[in-house]
């Protein structure tokens, strides 16, 4: 993290990719010449858009990486449209790495069950880069991802990599499906049925939209996965990143703080809220 965690340094605009109509992912890399900093996958990096403001948004890029910061994005506000519209060698601003990032310490010699939603890929995509790199000591990996439609896939070449891998289990399902479609059309609930992991000794991490983590945490509770190895992803309203503003606090919990991972024993009440 920076020394002033309110202060934002600068990076250039490396490179831009176009992943959906309404979603890209930008790389990254410091002005100064220097390696980027540091993270562990979960975290979240504060981007200002000059004129414009200041976004929460999770890496999605390879921790082994240092020198560059990648970023995936959706176009939502003014902020994330001027951050789409920016050429490489433009400048932003980046405060962080922030948050509670996913456990990948604990899984260690556990199976790992990732369930993904829409754009909650790419806060888990780190997760996925570190265990392979290190898929010795993991056992069972198994993803399971939806997206509302075959073009609002995230990263397709890699996930068509990844599901020729002999050690890892990928499981893909679409809302809805065009005529090209060969894969499964349904809820990403739906899915945890299929994966291949042991209950008893398996940690699950879970990011997307909340009606999908509402109905997924039952399935897999219902598989024998316990509540406190269940971990959601519950990023909110963020704006200082350090717990000073109360934006994102509920009770007692900042999610930009004591989050946005979070063992969802610990959050079940918060979550459950319908005003949350």
């Amino acid at each position: 993290m920076l020394s002033d965690p309110m202060l934002p340094e600068s990076y250039r605009v490396q490179s831009y990719q176009r992943e959906t109509d309404d979603t890209f992912s930008v790389s990254l890399v410091p002005a100064s010449g220097d390696n980027g900093i540091p993270f562990i996958p979960g975290q979240f990096n504060m981007i200002y858009a000059f004129g414009a403001g200041e976004v929460p948004i999770s890496i999605s890029g390879d921790p082994a990486l240092t020198k560059t910061c990648v970023h995936t994005i959706r176009s939502v506000g003014p902020t994330t449209r001027l951050l789409k519209a920016l050429k490489p060698g433009a400048m932003v601003g980046i405060r962080g790495p922030f948050g509670v990032p996913w456990p990948v310490d604990r899984a260690i010699g556990k199976d790992l069950v990732l369930i993904a939603g829409g754009i909650g890929l790419a806060p888990l995509r780190p997760v996925l880069y570190h265990v392979l790199a290190n898929r010795e000591q993991y056992g069972r990996v198994v993803l399971l991802y939806g997206a509302r439609t075959p073009g609002d896939i995230l990263f397709p070449k890699e996930l068509e990599l990844w599901s020729r891998l002999k050690n890892l289990q990928v499981e893909l399902t679409v809302d809805t499906a065009d005529p090209s479609w060969r894969g499964n059309v349904g809820v990403v609930p739906k899915l945890i049925s299929r994966a291949k992991y042991n209950s008893l000794k398996a940690v699950a991490m879970i990011c997307g939209p909340e009606i999908m983590m509402r109905y997924s945490i039952p399935e897999l509770s219902a598989s024998g996965i316990s509540e406190d190895r269940i971990f959601i992803s519950m990023e909110r309203s963020m704006k200082c990143a350090i717990g000073f503003c109360g934006h994102c606090q509920y009770g007692g919990i900042f999610v930009c703080k004591d989050g946005p991972v979070f063992p969802y024993d610990q959050v079940r009440k918060v979550f459950l809220r319908k005003e949350f």
